[in-house]
C-alpha cells in the first residue's frame, strides 16, 4: 500500500549494529520466547494464543496512531530481528517490518494477510484483523510455531488457540445475523478499513470507486467524489457512515457533519485496539455497534 513508509537508512544501520550477535539467545528471554507483533491487534492474537508462557511485544500499540504513517524506530527494528516469532499484517500494510525481515529471513513469521482464504469476497483489502477467519487461523499459526519451539506448552498454546477460534466464531455469527436482519443495507466509509466485517454482515459499501481509490492512497479525493458521497448521505441513499476515527480530516469531518444533519447514523471503527480492549471484545463491540446502527436506520425509515 502506498501510504506506507520505508524504514530509514538510519534506523536499518542502527539494527545492523544493534542486533549483532542478538539471536544468540534464539530469541527467549529468561527461558520464555519473545514474540513481536507490530501493532497491538494482532499483539492480543498471540497474548491470547501464549497465555503468559511467552514475552508478547506490540510494536505500534498507540489507538490515536495511523499505522500507515507509521516510522519504525531502530529499537523496533532491533525488536524484530532477536524475536523468535514476529506477527505481521502483511500485504504491504506494515511494510517497515518486511523491510527487517528481508535481512533475519531466520525469524520465524507469521503473515495474517498470506492466510487470507481465496474464496474471500470482493476485492482483497489488506485490512484483514476484520475477517474472522484470518484471525483463526493467525492463532492457529502462532500456537503451531509456538509449539515448536516450546514443546511443554505446546498442548496449552493450541488449547488457547481453539477457544480463540470459538470465540471469534461467535463473532462471525453475529456478523451474519446483521445481514440476515438488515438484507440490502448500504453504507458508506471514509475508507476500506471494515471491508471484511461488511462482506460478512451483507452490508453493500456503495463508497464511489474514487472516492475509496484516493482514501486507500491517502490522497485527497476530488471535489466530485466528495459531492457524490455527500449526495448518497443527503439523499438517505445509504443506511450508515462508516469512519475511520483514527485517521480525521477536513473532509471526514465534513461526510460526519452532513450524517448527522440527514440523521445518517454514524458506524466508527479503528484500525489498532482501543485503551482496555483486546481483539476479540474489540471486532464483537464493533460488530454490535453496527448492528445497532443499522436498527436505528431500519427504525427511523419506518
Amino acid at each position: 500500500m502506498s501510504r506506507t513508509r520505508l524504514i530509514t537508512l538510519s534506523a536499518l544501520t542502527a539494527l545492523t549494529v544493534a542486533a549483532c550477535g542478538s539471536q544468540s539467545d534464539s530469541g527467549h528471554a529468561n527461558g520464555a520466547a519473545k514474540v513481536v507483533a507490530t501493532t497491538n491487534v494482532w499483539g492480543s492474537v498471540a497474548t491470547a494464543v501464549a497465555g503468559g508462557h511467552a514475552d508478547v511485544k506490540a510494536i505500534l500499540d498507540n489507538d490515536a496512531a495511523d499505522p500507515h504513517s507509521f516510522e519504525a524506530s531502530p529499537a523496533d527494528a532491533a525488536a524484530i530481528a532477536d524475536a523468535a516469532l514476529v506477527v505481521i499484517n502483511g500485504g504491504g500494510y506494515d511494510h517497515w517490518a518486511d523491510d527487517v525481515l528481508k535481512n533475519h529471513k531466520n525469524v520465524t513469521t507469521v503473515d495474517a494477510y498470506s492466510l487470507l482464504p481465496h474464496s474471500a469476497p470482493g476485492e482483497a483489502n489488506e485490512h484483514v484483523f476484520y475477517n474472522m477467519a484470518v484471525a483463526k487461523a493467525v492463532a492457529t499459526k502462532i500456537a503451531d510455531d509456538l509449539a515448536k519451539s516450546d514443546t511443554a506448552n505446546a498442548d496449552a498454546y493450541r488449547a488457547n488457540a481453539a477457544e480463540f477460534g470459538k470465540k471469534a466464531d461467535t463473532i462471525a455469527a453475529t456478523e451474519r445475523a446483521i445481514g440476515q436482519k438488515h438484507p440490502g443495507a448500504a453504507v458508506v466509509s471514509t475508507e476500506p478499513v471494515a471491508h471484511y466485517l461488511l462482506s460478512a454482515s451483507g452490508v453493500v459499501d456503495s463508497t464511489p470507486h474514487g472516492f475509496a481509490a484516493a482514501a486507500e492512497e491517502g490522497h485527497d479525493p476530488a471535489p466530485a467524489d466528495v459531492a457524490a458521497m455527500l449526495d448518497l448521505i443527503n439523499g438517505h441513499q445509504v443506511d450508515a457512515l462508516v469512519v475511520n476515527k483514527q485517521t480525521e480530516t477536513a473532509v471526514t469531518k465534513q461526510l460526519q457533519d452532513a450524517a448527522r444533519k440527514a440523521s445518517v447514523p454514524i458506524v466508527e471503527v479503528t484500525e489498532t485496539l482501543p485503551a482496555g480492549l483486546d481483539f476479540l471484545t474489540w471486532q464483537r463491540q464493533t460488530a454490535e455497534a453496527l448492528a445497532h446502527q443499522l436498527d436505528t436506520a431500519a427504525a427511523a425509515a419506518r
